[in-house]
């Protein structure tokens, strides 16, 4: 079924220009000059830190290269980007398609559409993937070939499950986690990628266990095997029932003495106060953050003799991964020199829509999104414990614009915003998503009705088209086909130049982290009140934990954490105190 169409105008596709030779001098000048502003810091490095901390160095810095010298950071824009996203019929190569090396190569096409045709609608490639983070993907591929169902190495990991044992000592066998639905879309999305990480950090084969209702929603993202759990084959029952508080919880776990932290590594003398590990845990990591003790390196070292993690989540846990120890840390800064970069590349590499959302997506935004030379996505979520009557919400909008400059402002002669088609050298096309049509249908008579301004953002003139997909009232996480318009929504808010997004809204975190862009954020009304500042300019594209472990949680072993470091990259998300991002 083809998601429904309220439009406000239609137009050309536009013809987009080649930035003037200019902007291409300043632009090679700006990386001439940071490639070598990034060899003189791994020198001092070497000198005044030694050959290991400079071999660390020279790892980010590479990475950092790469990124500008490839043309696509923040600085320098994205002139491929533009042309992608314009709806340009252009010819990509493999590299533009592969985003980089991310993907992989060699899968079907037919099958899922949507991973080698993606690169042609984004806007925005602010950051390569590190060469250590795609030799992590290579190597993590081939493990998950050797271990996912159907193999032999799978069949004896769940003869093991069955009959109550954790995985045996040899080189042959293979451990899981196996991500478990919980909460809407968004924070599937992002506890998805948080999970796929910590296979990453750990050495995991990653398995989703997908309900009805989100059957095919995504590709599967791994070449020549699949990431799906046979569910109804796991021996663990009632898996989509167990809730935030099962008795098999890691720390219903430790209370009952089941498992056992250790406080030191394996030969350091620490198996010694280890009790034998059980064949599965269960992670509760839902905003109730029933496991938050996952968060010490001494439990780390206990999860890890256990064969099966099943992970009930509806958190980006990203960022807290960052101080759990020195292994982790440094991990994660050969990943992603680039902290801002995790969830974005994260998002791109794991998640693909499947044949169906991507029809919806891309048949939407060739019929009313293309024409526009400039596209802005505008997502609007209001949360019963931050309401406002909508005439409130509507002028946080109005104000929140008008400060960060996003939509294009009026003027008072009466005459129509819709101007002719073919005058798309300023055009907007303003793209709503909302359960509601409120929001819609005032932006649309605010724009039939008043021209735009000399001062419009973006440039003046030109027609403003103002569009919403859908508008389903109520949020139905349990139905396959609501999800389906909800991931094409974001999907298509990925497509966007520029981004307004509801504060602790995970779709909102999710569409700005995929599209790779550092968005505005309405901030909540706390307390009923419309907040002043209306919104802020976000600093970090990455997504916000909204629970992290709090202080309160005290952890005995933090061997290798550096906390000035934690604190100058793990810090509180611009709109939720208490809530921690990545920052840079």
């Amino acid at each position: 079924m083809d998601i429904e169409v309220s439009s406000g105008v239609n137009g050309a596709v536009p013809k987009l220009q080649d930035p003037p030779a200019r902007e291409k001098h300043e632009s090679r000048r700006r990386r001439v000059l940071l490639a070598a502003g990034l060899v003189a810091l791994v020198l001092l490095a070497f000198f005044v830190l030694g050959r290991e901390s400079a071999s660390t160095a020279w790892e980010i810095a590479s990475a950092k290269l790469i990124t500008a010298i490839n043309d696509r950071g923040f600085m320098d824009g994205a002139s491929h980007g533009q042309s992608a996203a314009a709806g340009n019929a252009t010819e990509g190569t493999a590299a533009d398609e592969l985003l980089g090396g991310l993907l992989a190569p060699g899968m079907d096409r037919r099958s899922c559409r949507s991973r080698y045709e993606l690169f042609r609608y984004f806007k925005h490639f602010p950051y390569a993937p590190s060469p250590y983070l795609l030799s992590k993907l290579r190597a993590y591929e081939s493990l998950h070939r050797r271990c996912a169902p159907g193999t032999p190495l799978y069949a004896d990991a769940i003869s093991r499950l069955r009959s109550g044992h954790s995985a045996a000592g040899g080189e042959e066998t293979c451990s899981y986690i196996v991500w478990l639905p919980y909460d809407g879309l968004g924070n599937r999305m992002l506890s998805m990628a948080s999970g796929f990480l910590y296979a990453l950090l750990t050495g995991r084969v990653f398995l989703a266990a997908v309900p009805r209702d989100s059957a095919d929603l995504f590709c599967e993202p791994f070449p020549n095997t699949t990431w799906l759990l046979p569910v109804d084959d796991f021996p663990v029952a009632n898996l989509f029932g167990l809730g935030a508080n099962p008795d098999v919880s890691y720390t219903t776990l430790l209370n009952n003495n089941k498992i056992s932290a250790i406080f030191s590594d394996v030969g350091g003398g620490g198996e010694s106060n280890a009790t034998a590990a059980p064949a599965y845990v269960y992670l509760s990591l839902g905003w109730q953050l029933t496991d938050r003790l996952f968060f010490c390196g001494e439990h780390q070292r206990a999860i890890a003799r256990v064969g099966w993690v099943l992970l009930y989540s509806d958190l980006y846990f990203a960022p807290s991964l960052y101080g759990v120890s020195g292994e982790f840390r440094d991990e994660l800064r050969r990943l992603f020199p680039a902290k801002e970069a995790a969830g974005h590349l994260l998002l791109r590499y794991l998640l693909h829509p499947g044949n169906h959302v991507w029809g919806l997506a891309t048949r939407y935004y060739h019929a009313y999104l293309a024409p526009a030379s400039r596209r802005v996505g505008v997502q609007i979520r209001m949360f019963g414990f931050g309401s406002v009557p909508a005439d409130d919400m509507y002028g946080q909008i109005l104000a929140c614009s008008r400060q960060e400059k996003i939509l294009p402002e009026t003027s008072d002669d009466g005459s129509s915003a819709a101007a002719t088609a073919g005058e798309t050298k300023n055009s907007t096309a303003i793209l709503i998503a909302s359960l509601y049509a409120d929001y819609y249908e005032r932006l649309r008579s605010r724009y039939y009705e008043h021209a735009t301004s000399a001062a419009a953002a973006g440039g003046g003139g030109g027609w403003v088209g103002v569009f919403q997909p859908t508008h389903e009232e109520v949020q139905e996480t349990g139905k396959l086909e609501h999800n389906r318009k909800a991931l094409a929504e974001i999907y298509l808010l990925s497509f966007s130049d520029e981004l307004l997004t509801s504060g602790i809204s995970t779709f909102g975190y999710v569409s700005a982290s995929i599209a790779g862009v550092r968005p505005t954020i309405l901030l909540t009304a706390f307390g009923h009140k419309v907040p002043d500042p209306p919104c802020r300019r976000a600093v970090s594209m990455e997504p916000c934990n909204l629970t992290p472990p709090s202080a309160d949680v005290k952890c005995r072993s933090k061997e290798g954490v550096d906390g000035e470091d934690v604190a100058r990259h793990v810090r509180t998300c611009e709109d939720k105190d208490g809530g921690v991002k990545f920052f840079d």
